[in-house]
């Protein structure tokens, strides 16, 4: 049987929904998709780099760790995003690094057992293995819950109004690191913020 031609797949979405350019199963052009793909890019390379540049000095690690830590999140948000594309829900998202995390990463760097090591660099070492334990720990519990359907469950119960003190209490809890950091160049700072603000409306 042949395969239908492109002007013969209907898109009942896109029938109801005329805003929508775009189904789960129909595809840009290569020029749109590579335009899409670079945008995503710049994205993703913003998280790529603004968390470890935070966390990294924290953990007592050098420039060099740095680098490491973002070309390694640089590489894995490439194979998760593939591996979601392919096999996932196909949605165009880059699955990247989470600031959400930021908090719990925190509370394990300023653990005493870690900070009490005198050396910078076995200090990094042993945060990063206590931080890479503990993301796969959670990430264990999240694959189970979503497996198990008890993530859908539960969710039906979870309103707009219950959501919003969540998602604010984990910015809350950045807000005294990241507001001194805006306050050091205000020049930059301020209208950043407000770019930000706008943009996400």
């Amino acid at each position: 049987m042949a395969a239908p031609k492109l002007e013969e797949i209907s898109h009942p979405p896109m029938d109801q929904l005329q805003g929508l350019e775009y189904c789960i199963d129909s595809n840009p052009s290569w020029g749109e998709a590579i335009a899409l793909g670079f945008q995503h890019y710049i994205l993703a390379l913003g998280t790529a780099v603004m968390i470890p540049s935070f966390l990294v000095p924290l953990m007592g690690g050098s420039d060099g760790d740095k680098v490491r830590v973002v070309q390694t999140l640089l590489f894995v948000e490439g194979i998760n995003t593939l591996l979601q594309t392919l096999f996932g829900t196909r949605l165009p998202t880059v699955v990247g690094g989470s600031y959400a995390f930021m908090v719990p990463i925190i509370s394990i760097i300023h653990d005493p057992s870690l900070a009490s090591i005198e050396d910078n660099h076995v200090r990094f070492l042993n945060t990063m293995r206590a931080v890479q334990g503990a993301l796969i720990v959670a990430s264990s519990i999240q694959i189970i819950l979503g497996y198990s359907q008890l993530w859908a469950i539960c969710s039906r119960f979870f309103s707009p109004l219950g959501m919003v003190p969540v998602i604010s209490l984990v910015g809350f809890g950045l807000f005294d690191r990241g507001f001194p950091v805006v306050g050091r160049c205000v020049e930059i700072g301020i209208p950043m913020l407000i770019l930000f603000i706008a943009f996400s409306q």
